[in-house]
């Protein structure tokens, strides 16, 4: 029987997402991520195929868990205009629970290789971006949105606002005061009047 791994992909990802989250992307190298988990070389290369591949499985698993949140609140509350209160504040929550992962989607795709993924993680990446982006728009339908101004409205109200909230605290390395999912919802609130 053979001996099971001593290390796991989730091992690597979570040391690439501490080295991102401190240095940027450049930071995130094979030996770099092999060296923060005390594991050989090897080790890396027999989960990911080069950097290219690490890069899009640490931005992917990344932006995928933010969004399997982020869509369930969007999606979990019947009435649009509390939807949208709560999606907002779920963004400042999440990044105050998951301060790495949110200062590493301080950066976009193209930041980790987008240029050059997989066609497999290109689609992964549109895919949930649909998903939210049409989760987006049905609350905007919901919240009587009739026009390009009012979806651009819906869309400052609950991606722009909270991520403007959170940014300079992400990156100062500062934790979030206590009453940022409240401003973030009371400005929310206030821009979907």
């Amino acid at each position: 029987m053979a001996r099971p791994p001593r290390f796991d992909t989730d091992q690597f990802l979570d040391a690439a997402v501490r080295l991102a989250a401190e240095g940027g992307p450049s930071a995130v190298t094979m030996s770099a991520v092999a060296q923060a988990v005390g594991a050989p070389s090897g080790s890396v290369y027999h989960r990911f195929a080069g950097r290219t591949a690490l890069l899009a499985e640490v931005w992917l698993r990344t932006v995928e868990r933010f969004q399997a949140g982020y869509l369930a609140v969007l999606t979990g509350e019947p009435d649009a205009h509390r939807a949208a209160r709560a999606a907002s504040r779920h963004v400042v929550a999440w990044c105050r629970e998951n301060p790495a992962e949110a200062a590493l989607l301080l950066y976009g795709a193209a930041d980790f290789g987008r240029a050059d993924w997989t066609k497999e993680h290109t689609e992964r990446a549109d895919s949930g971006n649909r998903r939210v982006f049409a989760a987006l728009g049905r609350l905007a339908e919901a919240l009587g949105a009739r026009d390009e101004q009012d979806r651009d409205r819906v869309a400052l109200a609950l991606v722009d606002l909270p991520l403007t909230v959170v940014r300079r605290h992400l990156r100062s390395g500062t934790p979030l005061p206590p009453h940022a999912e409240d401003l973030t919802e009371q400005c929310t609130a206030a821009l979907l009047t």
